[in-house]
């Protein structure tokens, strides 16, 4: 049998496979049947009849010698799967992932299993796979193309399922709830460059939200009060930083131990006299509550101000650090530091620096968040501890050092507040939540994990 003949053969059989699905489909609808069970029949439909055609006109066609021939090629076809597998193994792990979660969902919630899910989980597929093809020819800033692509991805899913989802209203509330998450990623995202963690952030976050309301019960004025903050979140910054550089490779439970007796040294501070331990009770001033309600106003418009304020932090810092000298040698200490101290570039003026701008940071955030709550509680950072790691990784900067940035953090922070959203708005707790999550992450980790090291490129 010619080429000619085999490929004239092949779309015949996809079209009569086609019509015989499509008949299908309109009769279905037409009488009645539920939506998920005609889109079942017409996918098993088309994929039954396609199968026929190929295996009895490929006998027809061939005769007994085709069949001889496809039994001798059956090999050479496995082994070209197995290196197809190989090959794009992510992407089978990213299609396996989202398919169990589809199913996972569809048994245990109520009315899940519907055509505006099934259409939302094949355009996350289809982005999914585009994404991963894509990647391979976007080599400089791989993760910011493949962040982006999911980011797109979510929007257009959330826009089809979540009912007011693209309304201005939804869209700054989590421009709101992105910018306290984008703060307090500033400081995890320079110590990430760095190859170093900083585990004291949720409860730097905490303790200047108690601390700062205390401050003003008793009398402190507020604005001093906000300064006198964050100039303690920078010196515990400056303990971690001195005490992590003095022992190298303890960074994680040291900053971790830090944050745990800064926590509770601000209870046991604030609670003397009160029945209320991590509970501060008292008058947020107004100028503040502006800074970070959802009814605040920049310059008289219906915008927070601090939405601009992290507008503006992004900025500076995605400008700063590729065209600055503190910026450039801080990704030269990521990413060798023998060759960073032949340059005689200080690390330990660099490594205490990042980790005083993350303390001071969290602590400008811990009061942001007080003008947003109105009431000072020690656990108000918690989830930190979580995002502001996954927004890094989820952004691509690489927790060995020297790779990423700020710009990458930003793509992270987006796509985890849209996926809340989404993710709200269809009703799912915070347990299922977290579970996501973490499936999200796992394939982002080994994602950039494949890409070498800049050590190791130069």
């Amino acid at each position: 049998m010619s080429p000619a003949t085999a490929t004239a053969l092949k779309w015949t059989g996809l079209a009569v496979a086609a019509i015989v699905a499509g008949v299908g489909l309109i009769f279905g609808f037409y009488e009645g049947v539920p939506a998920q069970q005609v889109i079942l029949y017409t996918a098993a439909t088309f994929a039954l009849v396609a199968w026929v055609w190929r295996s009895y006109t490929t006998r027809w066609a061939e005769g007994a010698s085709a069949v001889e021939a496809s039994r001798e090629g059956a090999g050479s076809r496995r082994r070209a799967w197995r290196a197809f597998a190989r090959n794009y193994r992510w992407i089978i792990a990213g299609l396996v992932v989202l398919l169990a979660v589809f199913g996972i969902c569809s048994a245990t919630i109520t009315g899940f299993f519907s055509v505006l899910n099934i259409i939302s989980l094949l355009v996350l597929i289809g982005l999914l796979v585009f994404s991963s093809f894509m990647s391979r020819f976007v080599v400089e800033n791989r993760s910011a193309f493949i962040g982006l692509t999911v980011l797109v991805g979510l929007f257009v899913v959330g826009s089809l399922k979540v009912e007011g989802f693209v309304y201005a209203n939804n869209i700054k509330s989590m421009l709101l709830f992105a910018s306290f998450l984008g703060l307090a990623c500033v400081g995890q995202t320079m110590v990430a460059l760095l190859g170093g963690l900083d585990l004291s952030i949720p409860f730097v976050i905490g303790a200047a939200n108690v601390g700062l309301l205390y401050l003003i019960g008793l009398g402190v004025p507020a604005w001093f009060a906000v300064v006198l903050i964050i100039l303690l979140g920078v010196a515990i910054g400056l303990l971690n930083g001195f005490l992590s550089f003095r022992l190298q490779g303890q960074a994680l439970i040291l900053t971790l131990g830090i944050g745990f007796a800064v926590s509770g040294l601000t209870q046991i501070l604030t609670s003397l006299g009160s029945r209320f331990a991590g509970n501060v009770f008292g008058s947020v001033p107004e100028w503040l509550s502006n800074l970070a309600a959802m009814n605040g106003r920049t310059f008289g418009l219906e915008v927070p101000p601090v939405i601009v304020i992290w507008l503006v932090v992004a900025a500076l810092l995605i400008v700063g650090m590729k065209n600055t000298v503190y910026g450039r040698y801080l990704y030269a200490l990521g990413g060798n530091r023998v060759s960073a101290a032949r340059l005689s570039i200080s690390e330990r003026g660099y490594w205490t620096a990042a980790y005083a701008i993350s303390g001071g940071v969290s602590a400008m955030t811990g009061a942001l968040l007080l003008g947003w709550s109105g009431g000072g509680f020690i656990g108000v950072g918690q989830p930190y501890l979580f995002m502001t790691l996954a927004a890094v990784v989820i952004g691509g900067t690489s927790l060995l050092g020297g790779h990423g940035g700020y710009g990458f953090t930003v793509i992270g922070v987006l796509v985890l507040q849209v996926l809340t959203s989404f993710l709200v708005g269809i009703g799912l707790d915070y347990q299922w939540q977290q579970f996501i999550f973490g499936l999200l992450i796992l394939p982002m980790v080994a994602l950039y994990a494949r890409s070498p090291h800049i050590r190791t490129q130069v």
